[in-house]
């Protein structure tokens, strides 16, 4: 370590400053990195691993706090970003030097951070960071049934408990208060659980519409048994696809439930999951008549394949009309004839791919595998979104939880909010903040 013996006044009120001392301000050109590692005898601390680059709906972290604690003789720090000019850091006595760095205008990306002393022409540490953007990571839920089982409504909590960033965007059948066999009781009980987990942990309440009979009739329309994705007929009216209505058909659906679920306090929903993923652009665009903003019936369709052997009508319809839809698919806003394509004119709502799917048709290895597909590394260089959800039923299974417990596990280890990568938890609703139409 060469001898300090210049005084320096510091000369500053902010953060970094090039004081005129007598080591002469910051140098323009960045020193040579140290050769061997860092120098121990400084302590560097507040440069984050990985830093968001923001966007209407996810504040970016646009600076780093530095700290810096050097050997007692030390007179001044300066530090470089990338191969910009030297900023100084300022002293606060002991051998501590603060400053806040902004990072706001670098690209995402890996960047360098060299820090020198004293006008040291080679650098005493030398610090990577990353910009990104966000990856999304949404987990839904698709209420299938009039009772989706206490027991997993209790693995939601337990989720929760272990992964607090999580939340949940649940699509939400109105047919639990049309069933007759669901007591008023239990109804209740279901309507206390949503809005307490909405109103504690923002929760979304969406819709999800599989047209059982007891619900359509409550929409004052026939229900139709004929068009079924896994029957010739299907008096139930579970099993049949959604777009079997039309537009002014599902207009009256959504009339049936936005009413449903505001007088049971829930909220009108805005974004929607059709049952089956059987959604038309008739679908869509009665959504966007009734103020929905968003949609997820478009699927990853090859990962069904267990509805392929043998092959059913689940399958091939999916196939069919969702054809370009895979792993990597991301938000678009979809034609208003072609509801695959995102080319102009467009119906005013954003499709979000259900490229993860539900958890019934997909190992958490094969999860694992689709969220490395959507985000390769190192840093994303725009906005994406991963989408996975269940099914809470009776028959929510120990192996179910674990699926979702073990994508969870490893979406963590990346998450944004402690600085390890780009995972950011979201719900449907916000997300045509971050990918809004065109003008």
């Amino acid at each position: 370590m060469l001898a300090r013996t210049l005084a320096c006044t510091i000369c500053a009120t902010v953060a970094l400053v090039a004081c005129d001392d007598g080591i002469g301000p910051p140098r323009v050109t960045p020193p040579n990195p140290p050769a061997g590692g860092n120098d121990p005898d400084f302590a560097l601390t507040g440069v984050d691993g990985w830093n968001l680059i923001g966007n209407a709906l996810t504040p970016g972290k646009d600076s780093l706090t530095l700290a810096v604690t050097g050997p007692g003789d030390t007179t001044a720090i300066d530090v470089w970003v990338d191969d910009g000019a030297g900023q100084r850091l300022t002293a606060g006595g002991d051998g501590r030097f603060d400053g806040v760095v902004a990072i706001g205008d670098l690209g995402p990306g890996e960047h360098q951070l060299l820090f020198a002393a004293d006008g040291a022409t080679t650098a005493f540490a030398r610090a990577t960071f990353f910009r990104t953007h966000p990856m999304y990571f949404v987990v839904s839920t698709d209420w299938d049934f009039a009772e989706p089982g206490q027991a997993a409504l209790d693995a939601h909590d337990r989720l929760r408990a272990a992964h607090p960033d999580i939340r949940f965007t649940q699509f939400v059948g109105p047919y639990t208060y049309t069933d007759p066999a669901v007591t008023d009781a239990r109804k209740a009980e279901i309507t206390t659980w949503l809005t307490s987990r909405r109103d504690q942990h923002d929760d979304e309440i969406a819709l999800h519409i599989h047209p059982w009979c007891h619900f359509v009739a409550a929409a004052g329309i026939p229900c139709i048994t004929d068009q079924s994705t896994v029957y010739q007929t299907d008096t139930s009216g579970y099993t049949i696809k959604v777009s079997a209505y039309g537009q002014a058909g599902m207009e009256a659906l959504l009339d049936a439930a936005d009413r449903i679920f505001v007088e049971r306090g829930l909220g009108k929903p805005v974004t929607f999951r059709a049952g089956g993923w059987t959604a038309s652009v008739e679908t869509l665009k009665a959504l966007a008549a009734k103020g929905y903003v968003a949609d997820t019936s478009a699927l990853n369709w090859a990962r069904l394949e267990e509805w392929n052997r043998p092959p059913t009508e689940l399958y091939n319809w999916n196939m069919a009309t969702w054809s370009t839809i895979n792993d990597t698919s991301q938000p678009y806003h979809p034609n208003v004839d072609d509801k695959q394509s995102p080319a102009a004119p467009h119906v005013p709502i954003l499709e979000v791919p259900d490229n993860a799917i539900m958890v019934d048709y997909v190992t958490t290895q094969e999860m694992i595998g689709i969220f490395a597909a959507n985000w390769p590394g190192p840093a994303l260089t725009e906005p994406r979104v991963y989408m996975m959800g269940f099914h809470p039923s009776a028959s929510f299974s120990n192996d179910e939880y674990n699926r979702v417990h073990g994508i969870l596990e490893h979406a963590d280890l990346y998450r944004a909010s402690a600085h390890a990568g780009p995972v950011v938890y979201a719900v449907l609703r916000d997300l045509p903040t971050v990918w809004p139409p065109a003008p």
